[in-house]
């Protein structure tokens, strides 16, 4: 796999995503307790033997570049690398990036500077394990020009996805960019098994390298999903590569809270722990975490926090996160801190009457996401609201009937939400 080059987008804005992309591109916002959504899809390729890897950024980049350098360095005798291309002026062109390919295109003089004789083009917001190295062999044994990754859905998620028409062989024979018209539906549906399912683009795609920039080339427009991948299936060899584990794209306030929350039932499925193959993250040295008198149900809980008298239920708790006591949490994701604060910060915060980093005491929280570094006061209740899908308040906001409080968000004490 030393001749593919992994290409991962990240440069998104992510505004069903906000306020967590407030301060942050999408791939930067924390999940899982500890991890970020960029660190998936690099594991991956580090898992498949895939070690060369640049990420393309371009919005509220700053605390991802700052990750990816923290996290990712081979030593000297390693070719390996994950590199920023971050979004720049050319003398060619001075605009942003206007879409996924777009992004790519842009960057065509940096990728062709290697040897690389496929592309991987992969997401840096989705949570998945698969094996880039299985997909690569079957993309080069079909002999196609390019394989889409594909995934079976049900009818009704079709219409939010792009969904291929395929042919016996799994070749590609024709594109729908989220299909709304039943006869079209029906047109695409394969029946097996006695059921019948949609095959989905995951948008994850290996192009054979000429392929990519006579593509980028011949079609000046912006996006892979909306624009070439419908284009090359009708002029080049498109091949299927089919996936059947678990895939969730984090698009939506609701998928980022229920994926998160998944992570703490019984049997999870996505797991980001696997003796051979571990989602790599920013090694930090924390102590273990410290829990007085609390009670844990279905709950999963960072290191370096402090927690007392504290009730726990289906909840995922971040880093250095300092709760209680006498505090209720359910279905709610707390995403920790980036810093603890000293004697000094504590006393400040005293003389100004504004709470500590963490939670306070006698809160009760359920339905909620906790963004990095928010200041939760004592006797504070948050609770999602049934039929209030989208409301925004004084530092806080409810997204697709989540309530969110921002990163650095201040809630006083004695708040009702």
């Amino acid at each position: 796999m030393q001749d593919v080059m992994s290409v991962i987008l990240g440069g998104g804005r992510g505004s069903r995503l906000f306020p967590l992309t407030q301060y942050r591109s999408k791939p930067a916002v924390p999940i899982g307790g500890k991890y970020r959504l960029i660190d998936n899809p690099i594991s991956n390729c580090l898992h498949s033997g895939l070690e060369s890897i640049y990420v393309l950024t371009q919005f509220n980049s700053a605390s991802l570049h700052r990750h990816l350098y923290q996290t990712y360095r081979f030593d000297s005798f390693s070719n390996g690398f994950v590199e920023i291309l971050a979004a720049e002026q050319t003398a060619e062109s001075t605009a942003w990036y206007q879409g996924t390919a777009d992004a790519v295109r842009q960057q065509l003089r940096h990728l062709m500077s290697n040897r690389a004789r496929q592309f991987l083009i992969l997401s840096g917001d989705h949570l998945y394990r698969m094996d880039y190295a299985a997909f690569v062999q079957a993309h080069r044994d079909s002999g196609a020009d390019l394989t889409i990754a594909v995934q079976p859905v049900t009818r009704d998620a079709a219409p939010d996805l792009g969904i291929l028409k395929l042919d016996e062989s799994g070749r590609v024979c024709d594109f729908h960019e989220k299909p709304s018209d039943p006869a079209v539906l029906d047109d695409l549906r394969i029946r097996q098994d006695g059921g019948e399912h949609y095959p989905a683009s995951m948008g994850i795609y290996v192009f054979e390298r000429e392929v990519l920039v006579e593509l980028l080339e011949a079609v000046p427009e912006e996006d892979f999903g909306r624009h070439i991948i419908p284009k090359a299936v009708r002029t080049h060899h498109v091949q299927s590569y089919s996936f059947t584990g678990y895939w969730e794209d984090i698009g939506t306030m609701r998928a980022f809270y229920e994926a998160n929350l998944a992570v703490s039932q019984e049997d999870p499925p996505f797991v980001f722990y696997e003796p051979d193959r571990p989602i790599f993250t920013h090694p930090r040295y924390l102590a273990a975490s410290r829990l007085d008198g609390c009670r844990l149900t279905d709950s999963v809980v960072s290191e370096g926090c402090n927690i007392r008298d504290t009730a726990l239920d289906h909840c995922i708790v971040g880093i250095r996160s300092l709760i209680g006591p006498d505090v209720t949490l359910k279905r709610t994701i707390v995403m920790g801190a980036d810093y603890y604060e000293m004697e000094a910060d504590l006393a400040r915060n005293s003389r100004r009457g504004v709470p500590n980093v963490g939670i306070g005491e006698r809160c009760e929280i359920e339905g909620a996401i906790i963004d990095k570094n928010a200041r939760i006061g004592n006797d504070v209740k948050i609770r999602s609201q049934e039929g209030v899908d989208s409301k925004d308040g004084d530092q806080w906001y409810v997204r697709e009937g989540v309530v969110v409080i921002p990163k650095n968000g201040v809630v006083p004490d004695g708040t009702v939400i």
